[in-house]
């Protein structure tokens, strides 16, 4: 299986403001997403939207953004934590195919299956031949849902450390953001150059032509927002049509003549 071409993040931390109106072009972002979203359900279509990236690198906030114009009946966000007693007794792939999209449903992970070569690899749950096994297993997989009609979109949110820092910071000194850190944060903070070296290897052996990486600089969260939209706005474009299905014409003929016959004469 040939993979696309390398991805390195130091190419990803300008951190440069959006430069322009914000509010609207997120409006923009969203109404064109609602419409996309649409014509995903009324096409059929299956879609995966992978996060992964930093602690603290905006995921949250970028989901949130991504998923408000979509109808809640037809997408799930899943948020994906450590594996579960019963989960650590299955491959660990087992958890996931239990959420893939159903036709006209979208999946969004926050935080997917990458934590079997990352956080499983840093930590030292899995050995090199498993490492090994799970590129290959995760490429399969992602290959297999693309064999079944599904997109994946994969997008890496990439954030410096003295940005992560930062935010770090803002959240512990905020009564109401307290509860969005624990000390896993800070021991993979630690672990950061053990970190980079994995993500160095995941993008070597995942980035491949049917579910590519798209690496975000997070270092400014509204200018990572916006391009997060586009991202899957684009993707979303290139795969439902441009069009509503036409309508039943006798249905269309019968609904205008119960609504046309219905109509209250005008007060004099």
């Amino acid at each position: 299986m040939a993979k696309a071409r390398s991805l390195d993040l130091s190419d990803y931390e300008e951190g440069a403001p959006f430069d322009g109106d914000y509010d609207a072009e997120l409006k923009k972002l969203q109404d064109r997403l609602a419409k996309l979203g649409v014509a995903h359900k009324l096409a059929q279509r299956k879609t995966m939207i992978v996060f992964e990236g930093w602690d603290a690198a905006g995921k949250g906030g970028a989901i949130q953004r991504l998923t408000a114009p979509w109808d809640p009946r037809h997408y799930e966000v899943w948020p994906i934590a450590a594996p579960s007693f019963e989960e650590k007794q299955r491959h660990f792939l087992w958890r996931f195919w239990k959420a893939l999209p159903a036709p006209g449903e979208i999946a969004v992970f926050d935080r997917s299956w990458y934590g079997r070569v990352l956080v499983e690899w840093v930590e030292g749950y899995i050995d090199a031949n498993l490492r090994r096994r799970g590129f290959d297993e995760i490429n399969e997989f992602e290959a297999q849902q693309r064999a079944d009609g599904v997109l994946t979109i994969k997008i890496f949110v990439h954030v410096r450390a003295d940005v992560q820092d930062e935010r770090l910071r803002e959240r512990l000194e905020n009564r109401w953001k307290r509860w969005k850190i624990n000390r896993d944060d800070f021991r993979n903070r630690a672990r950061r150059d053990d970190y980079l070296a994995a993500m160095r290897d995941m993008f070597a052996e995942t980035n491949t032509r049917w579910a590519p990486w798209h690496i975000v600089d997070g270092n400014d969260k509204k200018a990572a927002r916006l391009t997060v939209l586009r991202i899957v706005a684009e993707h979303l474009e290139r795969t439902v049509p441009s069009e509503p299905p036409p309508m039943d014409e006798d249905f269309l003929r019968y609904a205008r003549a119960q609504l046309n016959s219905e109509k209250k004469p005008e007060a004099d």
